[in-house]
């Protein structure tokens, strides 16, 4: 569905200054129906690569295609007609306050010269599906955050596109409309087979909606692949961030061994490894870790504190059997500490 070819933009610096690399060389392909969530830090080019995938900036060389066109190497007339197929959703939904939430959302239809009578119907269809029935007729002061949201999300489904862009979405709502917005959009995905793109700077909707991530550093693709390959990857950037492993307590009279699993076929819980240690004559206790499921699968960064059937910190012997079988089974020890 999009596929970015060798993506770079340049900017000139005012005063004759270096040129800023916004986007470097960037590779990537999100299939139909997913949802692809793109992360990274402030100036990691995240916006420049959504105006981009809109036509609003031009890349320096690369190729933007959305369903087979290139964005890219459109203009005027023809670079209009193709972001039909793209709708946008952005952090402020910026609805316009004169309006109903339902003029809100035939505005675009409006200015495409949709006739009145398939506007309406087009309206009455986009209220019941984002759920705003009861409400339509209310302005942008009567609604509440989410409410405004799901006008917005309504308004960049109007041209009925193939392609919805989010642009941090959900980073001015609190933690429970988040979710309701996050389950409205894979609600909206399953039903209308779009492709959804969502920009976020947190891992919370990533883990919580995306099928896939893109992690941007700098212009540059950093990590990408699905989600559950990304949390499972404990070498990757991306799988601290989605399954973070908080501090270990203080003062443990034991070995402690951070695991990092999610990729192994035989390993597959928390409570697999404390057998697996069992099983090496060690008693191991969970201190410390994040388990999260992701795509189906359980997968975890998790402190196991080892010791010997005395209480005492287990072999250097025993230990070496453990994490030899830890790495035969695909579970990778990040760190052992005394």
């Amino acid at each position: 569905m999009i596929t970015l070819d060798g993506l770079t933009k340049v900017f000139s610096a005012p005063g004759g200054g270096d040129p800023v690399v916004a986007l470097d060389g960037i590779d990537l392909g999100i299939a139909p129906g997913q949802i692809h969530g793109i992360v990274g830090r402030s100036g990691a080019g995240k916006s420049t690569l959504i105006r981009c995938l809109t036509g609003l900036e031009k890349p320096t060389s690369g190729s933007v295609s959305i369903d087979g066109t290139d964005i890219a190497a459109l203009e005027g007339a023809d670079l209009r007609t193709a972001r039909r197929d793209i709708g946008m959703v952005f952090q402020h939904a910026n609805l316009l306050d004169s309006r109903t939430a339902a003029q809100n959302i035939a505005h675009p239809l409006e200015i495409a010269g949709v006739p009145k009578a398939e506007r309406e119907r087009r309206v009455a269809e986009l209220v019941d599906l984002v759920g705003l029935t009861g409400r339509e007729h209310n302005h942008p002061a009567q609604l509440s955050g989410g409410q405004i949201q799901r006008v917005g999300i309504a308004r960049g489904l109007a041209a009925e596109p193939k392609v919805l862009l989010c642009d941090e979405p959900t980073s001015a709502l609190d933690p429970s409309t988040t979710r309701q917005i996050l389950e409205l959009i894979r609600d909206l995905r399953d039903r209308l087979g779009i492709t959804v793109v969502i920009i976020t700077h947190e891992m919370s909707v990533v883990r919580e909606v995306c099928d896939a991530v893109t992690l941007l550093e700098h212009g540059k693709v950093v990590q990408t692949g699905s989600l559950l390959d990304a949390a499972s990857d404990p070498h990757g950037a991306l799988a601290p961030e989605l399954v973070p492993l908080p501090p270990a307590p203080t003062g443990i009279d034991a070995l402690v061994v951070n695991c990092s699993y999610g990729d192994s076929e035989t390993l597959r819980t928390s409570e697999d490894l404390v057998a697996l240690a069992e099983r090496r004559g060690a008693r191991a206790t969970i201190v410390a870790g994040t388990i999260e499921t992701i795509g189906g699968r359980q997968v975890g960064r998790v402190q196991l504190a080892l010791r010997n059937e005395s209480g005492t910190a287990i072999s250097a012997a025993g230990l070496a059997a453990f994490l030899q079988e830890l790495d035969a089974a695909g579970v990778v020890a990040t760190e052992v500490t005394r």
